[in-house]
């Protein structure tokens, strides 16, 4: 592959990932060969590696490909030379804000040469702001409470803990947060980093002996913004620095903003203080998408691709086509439509609902099963000869509770909805009744072969 073509497909990359992340992660890659399928690509640092492999890696083989490149994987490889330079450059910043020892190893301490100032967090995606996050019913608590809080001023929500299944919109919220935080007071200090992140910090900084400076650095922000909080459940160091960074920042009045893909108290392997502390702010569900905001999200996606393929013709029916067949997320929403403009493009053919079925086939096949609640809460009654108005009436019967518990359960893992819904189609119960309700059967189908038989031929049928 020639280095022109490289070039081509930067200028792509530019406008599919942002202008930060590109000057950031893409602009310093150097192409080194195309050998046996595998592009190679020269990085500064390991930690640019592993960052760009794990982070942009899928999206630069997917432009790779559209260029005709003979690439089916990449790799990024630090080289001596460049190991050397990027550690003698003079913008590089080690981890601490103080200087690195002469002794330290240079590529490891100055894991982040930070754009904007000297924390090591990630970097902030220029797509995703206010501005262009589509707001209905199922996300307009969490988008008022995300805007009061980039707003600044007196903390009010501390912390607020947004939660959610894949692909609703967590993310996309926080980095609006940290844009508009940002624009309002660039002299404050914000941290936005994913779980997984700041556990690697606390890892590095045990390893290389700067703990002192992991604890000044993660204590001295303004906001401290932290995405995936899952992720850090079962480790216990890092809960327990976790903990002690939360109480400091807590004690000085700083925002903490968290994400993660359910409630605090559903988290399982997080320690009973973290959740209490996640709990004493503001916990704010994002709602499985609905028809609304998903044709909203399609027709702002639509005019963006419109501009990139002007030469495109596009039928009417096909948004309100995709938004009632494709209800899982946001994202798979975004790919289809992304798709389906790509591949309008190359076919050279209008995109009319002809195409749209032929291009998104697959996607479309997925998404023709979709269990409800109310379906799930049919099937168990049936299977266990017991009235539907008993299954979400008040009778405690074990005749009835054990029925009742299997549909929680079932419902809990074959539909998106959250556990406050699912506890209101059950009677209006709590979510902790449902929560109850699953743990209790999760523990008896290890146990009981009755029920793990039970659940089996359940989901079967449900998914048949």
């Amino acid at each position: 592959m020639k280095n022109d073509t490289w070039g081509r497909v930067k200028q792509q990359l530019l406008e599919s990932v942002g202008r930060n992340n590109y000057a950031n992660w893409i602009e310093p890659l150097e192409l080194k060969k195309v050998d046996n399928g595998v592009a190679v690509f020269s990085v500064p640092t390991s930690f640019m590696a592993n960052w760009v492999s794990r982070n942009f890696s899928e999206t630069i083989l997917i432009h790779l490909k559209a260029a005709n490149a003979p690439a089916s994987r990449v790799e990024f490889r630090v080289e001596p030379h460049q190991t050397a330079s990027a550690a003698e450059a003079p913008e590089s910043k080690p981890l601490s804000k103080a200087a690195a020892p002469a002794s330290q190893k240079p590529a490891e301490p100055q894991v982040q040469d930070a754009p904007a100032d000297d924390l090591p967090g990630a970097p902030l995606d220029s797509r995703f702001t206010f501005d262009n996050f589509v707001v209905g019913k199922p996300n307009e608590l969490a988008h008022a409470a995300a805007r009061r809080v980039a707003e600044g001023g007196p903390v009010t929500f501390n912390p607020l803990f947004l939660y959610g299944g894949v692909g609703l919109g967590k993310t996309h919220l926080m980095h609006a947060i940290a844009h508009e935080i940002r624009d309002r007071d660039p002299s404050l200090r914000v941290l936005y980093l994913s779980a997984e992140q700041f556990m690697y910090r606390f890892v590095q900084a045990l390893r290389d002996r700067q703990m002192i400076d992991f604890k000044q650095i993660f204590r001295s922000v303004d906001v401290l913004m932290v995405d995936d909080v899952q992720f850090i459940a079962g480790k216990d160091s890092t809960q327990e620095e976790f903990f002690h960074t939360f109480n400091a920042l807590v004690d000085q009045n700083k925002q903490i903003i968290i994400s993660a893909d359910r409630a605090p108290g559903e988290i399982q392997g997080l320690e009973d203080r973290i959740k209490s502390r996640l709990q004493c702010g503001l916990v704010v569900d994002l709602h499985p998408t609905d028809y609304e905001l998903r044709l909203g999200v399609l027709q702002t996606k639509a005019e963006s691709y419109r501009a990139q393929y002007p030469e495109l013709k596009f039928a009417d029916g096909v948004l309100e086509f995709l938004a009632h067949r494709i209800s899982t997320n946001v994202r798979v929403l975004e790919g289809a439509l992304m798709r389906l403009f790509a591949f309008a493009s190359l076919v050279g053919r209008e995109i009319d609902l002809d195409l749209t079925q032929e291009c998104l086939a697959d996607i479309l096949k997925a998404s023709e099963r979709k269990v409800t609640v109310e379906e799930i809460q049919r099937k168990v009654s049936e299977h266990y000869a017991i009235r539907l108005s008993d299954m979400i009436g008040p009778k405690r019967v074990r005749s009835i509770a054990r029925p009742r518990q299997v549909a929680m359960y079932l419902a809990k893992h074959m539909t998106t909805r959250s556990l406050p819904e699912i506890g209101r189609r059950f009677g209006g119960r709590d979510h902790t009744t449902v929560m109850h309700g699953v743990k209790r059967i999760e523990e008896l189908k290890g146990t009981d072969s009755q029920i793990a038989d039970d659940l089996e031929m359940l989901r079967r049928t449900l998914e048949a």
